[in-house]
């Protein structure tokens, strides 16, 4: 039988709009792997790391304030070789703080999910590894509110720091929206992504 390598599905979206919440539900129900994209941030001190403008901070928004070589090279060593090692970003730490070693049976989806994971949807069809591509999202005040309260709850950033960058992300949600499909994402509510993928994961299997 021919090994099968199209099997990361791509969980894109703006930030809050329930994609860990997404794929830690599928990692439950099925045993998938998770590649939080998001660790793949670059320390704050890295030379590539862009500055917003509008606030006078790191670009946490910004592509370039993510290791997209670091976070393909991980998948494609995840789906080929059934292991890896990636990073743990600490978000308040602005840095990798530790590492952890990822593992996938022949037939898994690997879930890769991040605000930024869109970016790499056409790199994964060009390897013959994408399976699915999708842009998980909601009403923008919804994905605010959410947002905001997680933020706080997790301090990733002073109060003022994420209200400010939360209202400018809800002002731009709609064109971060048309640019991961713009990508190959297919918009979809997360509740309706569930059962689509369960059933994904049949075909992939046979």
């Amino acid at each position: 039988m021919t090994e099968q390598l199209a099997r990361v599905v791509v969980l894109a979206g703006p930030s809050g709009a329930g994609k860990s919440r997404l794929a830690g539900r599928l990692r439950d129900a099925h045993g998938w792997p998770i590649v939080r994209l998001d660790d793949f941030y670059r320390d704050e001190d890295d030379p590539q790391m862009p500055r917003s403008e509008e606030l006078g901070i790191i670009d946490w928004d910004h592509p370039d304030s993510w290791n997209r070589p670091a976070a393909l090279s991980a998948l494609e060593t995840l789906v080929r070789n059934g292991s890896v090692e990636t990073p743990v970003y600490d978000i308040s730490a602005n840095r990798a703080v530790d590492t952890t070693v990822l593992t996938a049976r022949p037939t898994d989806i690997v879930l890769a999910e991040g605000i930024f994971a869109a970016e790499i949807i056409p790199d994964l069809r060009q390897l013959g590894l994408l399976a699915g591509a999708f842009c998980v999202h909601h009403h923008r005040w919804v994905t605010f509110a959410r947002r905001l309260t997680r933020d706080l709850a997790e301090r990733r950033k002073p109060p003022l720091t994420l209200v400010r960058r939360g209202l400018a992300l809800a002002r731009e949600e709609p064109v971060i929206v048309q640019r991961h499909v713009d990508l190959g994402a297919e918009p979809a509510r997360a509740a309706h992504l569930e059962p689509r993928l369960s059933a994904l994961a049949d075909a992939v299997a046979t």
